[in-house]
Formats: structure tokens, C-alpha cells, sequence
């Protein structure tokens, strides 16, 4: 399992924080961010059980979710939903995709 893994859980829990604040104004966009949260870990998760291309491609999925996932706490900020975000969670976002960005590379 990638070391990784923990820190996109903590982003899970973040997301799942700001998705609450959204969900009172942006019931859809707060699914959204949350189906991407989730995403990032699971396809984690899956890629590390798997081998050859099958794991790059769980991997590049993960990428694509992280990334989604500041879109979507983005998009609420901008839209007035919910605080910008949070400098330790962006920290934890770039770290899962720096680290992805150099795996898939």
C-alpha cells in the first residue's frame, strides 16, 4: 500500500466536512465531492492489490479524483457554500498528487 493512503483518507474526512456545509446549499455538488473523496483512497486501495497496467490505471483514477476534489471545494468556496480551503488539506491534496503524478507519470 502506497503511504499515501493515510493522507487521502484524511482528505476524505476533510472533504466530508466541507461537504456537510455544502449540502445546505448544493445538495448535488456536495455527492459530488464526496463521491470524489471516496474515490481517491479506494482506488488506492484497489491499484496496490493489482499488477501491470491495472494498477496504473486505479492510480490515474485516484489522480483525476484528487483533483476533483479541490474543483469541488473550489466551486463551493467561489459559490459562497462553504470557507476556502483549508491550507492543511491542500497540503494533503498536493501531496497525494504529487506523489500520483510521479507514479503515473
Amino acid at each position: 500500500m502506497l503511504r499515501i493512503y493515510s493522507v487521502a483518507l484524511e482528505v476524505a474526512r476533510d472533504a466530508a466536512v466541507a461537504a456537510k456545509l455544502i449540502a445546505l446549499q448544493d445538495i448535488d455538488l456536495a455527492k459530488q465531492l464526496r463521491r470524489a473523496a471516496a474515490s481517491v483512497p479506494l482506488n488506492l486501495a484497489e491499484g496496490a492489490g493489482v499488477s501491470g497496467g491495472h494498477r496504473r490505471q486505479r492510480y490515474m483514477t485516484a489522480l483525476g479524483s484528487a483533483r476533483e476534489v479541490i474543483a469541488c471545494l473550489q466551486t463551493g468556496h467561489m459559490m459562497g457554500y462553504c470557507g476556502t480551503v483549508e491550507d492543511d488539506t491542500r497540503q494533503r491534496l498536493d501531496h497525494v498528487i504529487g506523489t500520483l503524478v510521479r507514479i503515473v507519470g
